[in-house]
Parts: C-alpha cells; structure tokens; sequence
C-alpha cells in the first residue's frame, strides 16, 4: 500500500506561483511512476504533469513552460512547481502513484485546491 499527502495548494493572483508536495509512505524509487492530476468543477481529471521512475517527464499542452514536476528521492516526495499561474489553472490538483512492476496498482492523495483570481 501506498500513502499519498498534497500540500502547499492555496489562493495566489494571476502570474503568481505555488510549489505543491507529495510525500510518499515508501520510498519513490520503488514506484513506476508518479503524477499531477487535477480536476475543475464540471470538467473530467485531466493529467498535468507526469514522472516515471527513469526521470522522464511529460506535461499538458496547457502548462508546458510553466509548471515543472521534480523530486527528491531522500524525502519520498515530488513536487510540481507552478508558474505564471492563470485563472484556469484552478482545479483541485491530486498525486498520483503507480506502484512497481510487480503490483502496478494506482493510488491517489486527496487532493489539494489551487485557485487563481483574475
């Protein structure tokens, strides 16, 4: 099983910034992969950025140049530095795990808010 906690999300203007965290239960070398989702009211969850064990990383067309997802392997965590952030941005913003090859189960933290007034 796998533990997921999202935090730093809040209200920030447009063209500001947040860093969002994910602090895994179990090392992140472990997992196959290791995600941002977020999800707006009346829209599906959509995939923001994404990192698989190896280091490569993937992003929405929407946020290419301006959000960037890392991690540091010693404290179990992966981040997603927003930048720029605009009006559209705002969503409940989820992490997502898949685990290991040899129990690829999905997890998912509870979400955090981000919201970007005008």
């Amino acid at each position: 099983q796998v533990q997921l906690v999202e935090s730093g999300g809040g209200l920030v203007q447009a063209g500001g910034s947040l860093r969002l965290s994910c602090a895994a239960s179990r090392s992140i070398l472990s997992l196959s992969a290791m995600g941002w989702y977020r999800q707006a009211p009346g829209k599906q969850r959509e995939l923001v950025a994404g990192i698989i064990s190896g280091g490569r990383t993937n992003y929405a067309d929407s946020v290419k140049g301006r959000f960037t997802i890392s991690r540091d392997n010693a404290k179990n965590t992966v981040y997603l530095q927003m930048n720029s952030l605009k009006p559209e941005d705002t969503a409940v913003y989820y992490c997502k795990a898949v685990g290991p090859v040899y129990d690829s189960r999905t997890y998912w933290g509870q979400g955090t808010q981000v919201t970007v007034s005008s």
